[in-house]
């Protein structure tokens, strides 16, 4: 969900709109229909004529769905395939855009650079407009819930994507009939829709950094801390036919400067006029965990379904977008009894990272084409012994790079690491070993003075800044008196993570509301890099990297489906996980911990007095606020590592 970033187009409210919130009940399965009967679709092949010596084969056709409404799809194969399977990808980005990036008698021109293996082998590569989205008809709706009690109509991606299989394998010739699915982000949300309820053609599925729980972590809220940049993605996707310029006009400057004079998120939407788009009233109309937000989370919803689709799960170890999705979807399924093969890749990768180039990130580079080389060596053997009756690779559960030395790992579970603490301590300090002094450590956390999630100026429609902020080095905000860093000593061994590393912390307001925001860090060691590691580079000495970050806002301690206060000075025990990695801190580098209470304006502002709904905060709710973090004793705070042997 990277956010549009030019100018605002008339907003299309019927386009968005969403049903009430039901009350909360089972969501429903999705009844079948009838086959759908062969037919000559409407073919718009006149937006990309294909001249006779093109090597390749383009048709544009509109599908039909159950209740009539016409989707747009485009599919595209070599000259010359047959008995060929098809890979679908279902999106609300401009499918007809995909494959006319540039006008060509070369199939490797035409289509996305990832896809061109695939065809190339003999894959047949569909692209489809969402409904209501570009050139498809119907009405769009932000992540549309299943057919259930927030969705009365019937109609939901899951059936759409049967409808269009459907169609797919009656109506090209030049299928085997096995079809797989796959697509990163917001098309991750729309694979995994399609393995709930699936048409018995589907066969594979790969799900690329989905969007799959919109308020626990992946691009709306984490643990209840609101995500500013979602305005304008919920402008770009409501404003008519998605136009992907559509942003809020407030020109240039410095994004930290804007929403701190803005005052609420609330305030700021009523000034730019957003808070009439649909989407964004339901965020505001629901900033706690509601019926909203559980009944659709597609973890939730495949719990309850067997896997009978064989599915891969993607992830970037610094998605700075959909970090919580993949892992989730895992989690929910790893140990369902009877289900499809399933397994978990974590790659070195920002958002959608995997379709890409995988050499570098930010100051970090790796061993090669790290993209790349999952797409040859584990995706598309995945997907020819499922579409193509390949030999099977034997996938295994976990496929995991190896940051810090620069290696593909093959698991067979996930997490491979076993949690060990690892303390907050006296002077600032931290451990393997519980500290035998028991204490604390305070500091003012301002709402008026919030910490920048990157050095100012900050604009985040700069994808630059926005794709790396995850291994921005942390030394910017170092030393800051609202920042506190714990720092052990240097390893005298190499410290091996692989899973998501859990916060265990205790601490103490002034206030009545706070947030907690925890950064896992790897110091380099202030000298020239270790000589001849991977990625090695005299710049990186004392780079302070983000392992993982994550937030909570503390409203939500004791329930996220309803906001409590704090108490004002009671130590409270927070808990929450940061994101998967798979990564080894080496000798002579040192791990940290630092601790704030805001991370601006990547998230609201916590006024840190409590309001019953943060949206429409006021002026005078946003106080200063004395912070605690206990150490030892009965408020052994720590960081949970995953270490693994």
């Amino acid at each position: 969900m990277i956010k549009p970033t030019t100018t605002l187009a008339a907003i299309a409210l019927s386009a968005t709109m969403l049903p009430a919130v039901a009350p909360a009940q089972p969501a429903a399965a999705t009844a079948q229909p009838a086959p759908i009967t062969a037919m000559t679709p409407d073919v718009v092949d006149t937006y990309a004529p294909v001249l006779p010596e093109a090597d390749y084969i383009l048709r544009e056709v509109m599908v039909p769905m159950r209740d009539g409404t016409k989707l747009y799809t485009a599919i595209v194969m070599k000259k010359g395939t047959s008995h060929a399977p098809i890979v679908l990808w279902r999106s609300p980005y401009n499918a007809h855009g995909d494959i006319t990036r540039t006008h060509s008698t070369r199939l490797i021109d035409l289509i996305p650079a990832m896809d061109a293996p695939l065809v190339e082998d003999g894959y047949i590569r569909v692209y489809q407009d969402i409904r209501g989205l570009h050139r498809s008809e119907g009405q769009f709706v932000m992540n549309r819930p299943l057919s259930g009690p927030l969705n009365p109509t019937g109609i939901d991606e899951t059936t759409d994507a049967y409808d269009t299989i459907d169609w797919l394998v009656k109506n090209v010739p030049e299928t085997n009939g096995k079809v797989g699915i796959l697509g990163s982000s917001y098309l991750g949300f729309t694979t995994l829709m399609a393995e709930i309820n699936p048409h018995p053609a589907l066969k594979a599925a790969v799900a690329e950094s989905p969007m799959v729980d919109g308020w626990m972590g992946d691009d709306w809220f984490h643990n209840g801390a609101f995500r500013v940049s979602a305005l304008d993605y919920a402008l770009g996707e409501s404003t008519g036919k998605a136009d992907a310029d559509a942003a809020i006009p407030h020109g240039g400057g410095d994004d930290y400067t804007r929403y701190l004079a803005a005052g609420s998120i609330g305030d700021y939407a009523r000034h730019y006029g957003v808070d009439g788009v649909p989407f964004v009233r339901k965020l505001m109309e629901n900033p706690a965990y509601t019926a909203f937000w559980s009944q659709q989370a597609v973890d939730k919803l495949m719990a309850v379904r067997p896997l009978t689709v064989p599915t891969m799960l993607e992830v970037g170890q610094w998605d700075q977008e959909d970090s919580y999705g993949a892992p989730a979807v895992y989690r929910a399924l790893k140990y369902q009894p009877g289900r499809a093969p399933l397994s978990l890749v974590i790659g070195p990768w920002r958002h959608s990272g995997a379709n890409h180039y995988g050499y570098d990130l930010g100051a970090l580079t790796f061993a090669g084409d790290t993209a790349a080389q999952w797409r040859r060596d584990w995706m598309k053997p995945f997907l020819d012994h499922w579409l193509k009756d390949a030999p099977d690779p034997h996938t295994p559960a976990a496929i995991t790079y190896a940051t810090g030395i620069d290696r593909w790992e093959q698991s067979p579970r996930w997490p491979m690491g076993t949690m060990t603490p690892y303390y907050l301590g006296p002077d600032q300090g931290a451990g393997f070993a519980a500290p035998a002094a028991t204490g604390s450590v305070s500091w003012t956390s301002d709402p008026a003075k919030p910490v920048p999630f990157v050095p100012r100026p900050i604009n985040l429609g700069n994808n630059a800044q926005w794709t790396t902020w995850l291994v921005r080095d942390q030394r910017f905000v170092t030393g800051r008196p609202d920042v506190v860093t714990f720092t052990g000593a240097a390893l005298s061994k190499p410290v091996h993570l692989m899973g998501a590393p859990a916060v265990d912390i205790y601490l103490a307001t002034s206030g009545t509301d706070a947030d907690v925001v925890v950064k896992l860090i790897d110091i380099y060691p202030d000298d020239q890099p270790e000589a001849g590691s991977p990625g090695a580079r005299p710049s990186m000495a004392g780079y302070e990297l983000p392992i993982g970050i994550e937030i909570f806002r503390g409203r939500y301690l004791h329930s996220f489906a309803r906001a409590e206060p704090l108490k004002p000075g009671v130590f409270n025990r927070f808990r929450f996980a940061l994101p998967n990695v798979d990564h080894v801190v080496l000798p002579g580098h040192r791990i940290a911990v630092q601790v704030q209470s805001s991370l601006f304006p990547l998230y609201d502002r916590n006024p840190q007095t409590f309001v019953p709904n943060i949206f429409v905060a006021r002026p005078g709710d946003y106080k200063a606020a004395t912070m605690q973090i206990g150490f030892g004793g009965a408020t052994p705070s720590a960081i949970e590592l995953p270490i693994a042997p």
